[in-house]
């Protein structure tokens, strides 16, 4: 026993210095005796489970199994998530892909389409630049136009849509290009005093305006100027803008060719498109939308009177074909002044109004038979109204004249040239006898011949 109890000592002394190489355990055998066991590591083995501690290590082991297996599913299935994610991405974008390269067939179909009407277009454009070469290379037989007995009931151009009257003398003149041979080189003969406009001269150019504000507009000289402006002041209005309020002022045809005026007023209220004229040292407009006159004295530089044209239309409810907001053109001739423009009693018809140049009363009115949408411009000539068929045709004719003093009306073909195609103003002034227009930024003038009509 001694030997024993001294065998363990040893051993115990010896495990608590070295445990790292040996050690010596005792446990009861069960049977009423002790048993001593000695373990030393081993190369190959780390430790040696006791018998005791199997269970727990059993469950642990168990336990740690659950638990890995149980980060394994988890992590295969985001793996997985990740996996369908990026598929269904993948499908998407190849959705979308097929979906652009659809598109850019269809795109490229579309083009091919387009490519073949532009060729189509240049192959009709060549066929109608040779035909226009063709028919200018023929010679043109030129015939005057038919004559339309102005009280021949039998006159109804119902092919016509814009003839809706019920009056059946209203006559519907359309601007028709004619092109009317001229009787000889140098016109039919002048009358010194009043007669018919049997002949219209070639234009001539004064000058050409230097913005799109000078494309229409309106320019004049007073036949019967007062101080301290004389007869050879030229005055001119640019009428493009919603505020047109500026007269310039030149000292004479020379000084407008230039381009440098020498007075520039600022009207005390705006001005409605190209009827404005000049009288007796007055200017008279209509105001802006409305059919109220003003003669603005150039004197005082102020108004001097207003007055509302009765029932007269105005801002586009009887312009002349060209448009431009010329339902009132104000005039002058050798009998005073006149406003042109017509009526909702008138049906549209161009009504004629002599007005007294000191306060704009009317003093008299004259209704027509031809409308003034029909007719591209008007003017009077003593006591006689004119229209212009057509603004845009080189070649057009002054074709409708209507006496005030008889009260009757009538066709004409008297040759009248829109040589830049966009006449938007046609005056007459009866101290230096000539039609002054504005074609298409272009100031020009036309010398007329007055007789007596075939």
């Amino acid at each position: 026993m001694w030997f024993l109890a001294v065998l363990c000592v040893s051993c115990l002394l010896m495990g608590t210095q070295a445990q790292s190489s040996a050690s010596f355990r005792r446990a009861n055998a069960g049977n009423g005796r002790c048993q001593y066991s000695f373990t030393v590591d081993s190369p190959t083995e780390a430790s040696c489970p006791s018998p005791g501690s199997s269970p727990e290590m059993e469950a642990l082991k168990s336990r740690l199994g659950l638990l890995e297996a149980l980060v394994a599913r988890l992590a295969g299935g985001k793996a997985v998530s990740e996996s369908s994610q990026g598929s269904g991405s993948q499908s998407g974008l190849q959705d979308a892909y097929n979906q652009l390269m659809g598109e850019n067939a269809q795109l490229q179909r579309e083009k091919q389409r387009l490519d073949r009407q532009v060729q189509d277009l240049q192959q009709r454009m060549e066929v109608l630049r040779q035909e226009a070469e063709r028919l200018r290379s023929r010679p043109c037989v030129q015939q005057p136009p038919p004559r339309v007995p102005q009280n021949d009931n039998s006159f109804r151009p119902g092919s016509d849509p814009a003839w809706h009257f019920s009056n059946p003398e209203y006559q519907e003149l359309t601007a028709v290009v004619t092109e009317v041979s001229a009787p000889n080189l140098e016109g039919p003969t002048d009358i010194s005093g009043c007669g018919d406009l049997v002949w219209v001269e070639d234009p001539e150019v004064h000058r050409k305006a230097d913005s799109i504000a000078g494309k229409y507009g309106v320019w004049m000289q007073d036949p019967e100027a007062k101080e301290p402006y004389g007869p050879e002041m030229v005055w001119r209005i640019d009428a493009v803008g919603s505020e047109v309020r500026q007269l310039f002022g030149y000292e004479n045809m020379d000084q407008l060719s230039r381009g440098f005026p020498t007075k520039v007023l600022l009207l005390p209220e705006s001005v409605e498109s190209t009827g404005a004229t000049m009288y007796k040292g007055s200017l008279y407009y209509q105001r802006r939308l409305s059919r109220t006159l003003i003669r603005y004295d150039l004197l005082s530089e102020s108004i001097a009177a207003r007055r509302d044209l009765p029932h007269a239309g105005f801002h586009g409810q009887f312009p002349y074909s060209w448009g431009g907001y010329t339902d009132i053109d104000l005039s002058v001739d050798e009998n005073g002044l006149w406003a042109i423009y017509s009526t909702n009693k008138a049906k549209g018809a161009i009504v004629i109004s002599q007005l007294d140049p000191h306060n704009l009363e009317v003093k008299g009115t004259w209704e027509t038979k031809i409308r003034k949408t029909s007719v591209a411009n008007a003017f009077m000539i003593c006591g006689k109204l004119y229209t212009v068929a057509s603004y845009t045709s080189p070649n057009t004719t002054v074709n409708y004249m209507y006496d005030t003093a008889t009260s009757q009306g009538k066709t004409i073909s008297v040759p009248f040239k829109n040589r830049y195609r966009y006449n938007s103003m046609v005056d007459y002034n009866p101290g230096q006898r000539k039609l002054y227009a504005w074609d298409n930024y272009y100031i020009v003038s036309y010398k007329v011949r007055l007789g007596k009509q075939e």
